[in-house]
């Protein structure tokens, strides 16, 4: 069965950290580029962060600098290490292949707030 499992979302102050953790399928997982994605309530989802093969990542301007993306292939899992949380980084955030090719999952909601 093709599945994006995203976890590790949750209520954080600014300034604050998180760590995502996204399940993929093998099948998904294969594809070389592999992305984060957010949608903000009345927004559009955007793309994040992105990693090809192992080493080659891409950021969005916005969260550059406090974002960094990751995989581990042994586990078919790729993760999103969030510093420096602001407030406007509130969203659902999901994680899918770069471009998005696959079902979405439910997301996992990060709240800023104080």
């Amino acid at each position: 069965q093709v599945q994006l499992v995203e976890s590790g979302g949750g209520l954080v102050q600014p300034g604050g950290s998180l760590r995502l953790s996204c399940a993929a399928s093998r099948i998904i997982f294969s594809i070389r580029a592999m992305g984060w994605y957010r949608q903000a309530p009345g927004k559009q989802r955007e793309l994040v962060a992105s990693i090809i093969g192992g080493r080659s990542t891409h950021y969005a301007d916005s969260v550059k600098g406090r974002f960094t993306i990751s995989r581990d292939n042994t586990n078919d899992t790729v993760y999103l290490q969030m510093n420096s949380l602001k407030p406007e980084d509130t969203a659902v955030y999901y994680c899918n292949t770069d471009p998005a090719q696959y079902p979405w999952g439910q997301g996992t909601q990060v709240t800023v707030s104080s």
